[in-house]
């Protein structure tokens, strides 16, 4: 998109906004022509929304909806829609601040995963480091994005070590959680362990490689082409959705095919 130098210029010009960043599968180059263009704001409170409402309605022709930081919930905490040239430019906050403590935490081997409407295996807090490390910095004066961006590009040890280590122990556990369901009949119940074991093994399976998993959208895919991944992992994992009503019986075939599953990949995990 043509402006969207332009348009990242004129942000950083924005009260609080130190750095903007491209992301999603436009910075990773896996978009499709309609795919929207993410824009990260990074910035350190105050940060001046009635500005970003002015130069949103002058980029749109239109006012626009821009939130208030913590407008959008805890996690993806706001930001604004715009339509640019027929184009979709999604502005999306992050306070760098917390995004450096963040980098910290899985430093020494910690994580958190925290709710988010549209998330529904929550968000896992390393994402946000990730996002830097993936991302293609577009405007940052102060050299602040791209020094990061430059330590993010290894992934921690002690992370990958966590993130392993809480696959290998939660995994089997929620599966064997899920028995109970399946006897009863219910798929509901069934069908959300079976969501979140699988999330388990795909952000064990790219800490593993050293890659950063960013959401859950086309997670079983990537995690599948992974080199330490069981041969039709992405095959494997997305027939387990394939439920077909609250048939005890069928509901358990689905638990065994996840727990053999789970063990493989479980069993290719380094230590």
């Amino acid at each position: 998109m043509d402006r969207l130098q332009e348009i990242a210029d004129r942000l950083t010009g924005v009260g609080g906004i130190v750095g903007v960043c491209l992301g999603g599968s436009r910075a990773r180059g896996a978009h499709r022509p309609d795919s929207d263009f993410d824009l990260g704001l990074y910035y350190r409170p105050p940060l001046d929304t009635a500005a970003l409402r002015s130069l949103a309605a002058e980029l749109t022709g239109e006012a626009v909806d821009v939130t208030e930081p913590g407008g959008w919930g805890p996690w993806v905490n706001g930001g604004a829609w715009l339509t640019v040239d027929g184009a979709h430019v999604d502005w999306i906050y992050r306070d760098l601040d917390r995004v450096y403590g963040i980098w910290e935490e899985c430093r020494a081997g910690r994580f958190e995963v925290g709710a988010q409407a549209g998330h529904p295996l929550g968000v896992y807090s390393h994402a946000y480091v990730g996002e830097v490390a993936l991302g293609r910095v577009l405007a940052d004066p102060g050299g602040e994005l791209r020094a990061l961006r430059q330590e993010t590009c290894h992934y921690p040890d002690a992370l990958r070590e966590a993130l392993i280590a809480n696959a290998r122990w939660e995994a089997p556990f929620i599966l064997a959680c899920a028995r109970k369901g399946a006897a009863r009949g219910d798929a509901f119940y069934v069908a959300g362990c079976l969501f979140r074991a699988v999330g388990l093994l795909v952000h064990a399976l790219h800490a593993q490689a050293a890659c950063w998993a960013l959401n859950e959208k086309g997670a079983v895919r990537a995690a599948g082409e992974l080199p330490g991944a069981p041969p039709d992992f992405a095959a494997r994992a997305h027939e387990l959705f394939a439920l077909s009503g609250t048939d005890p019986d069928a509901l358990t075939a689905a638990l065994d095919a996840a727990e053999g599953l789970a063990a493989e990949v479980c069993g290719r995990l380094m230590s």
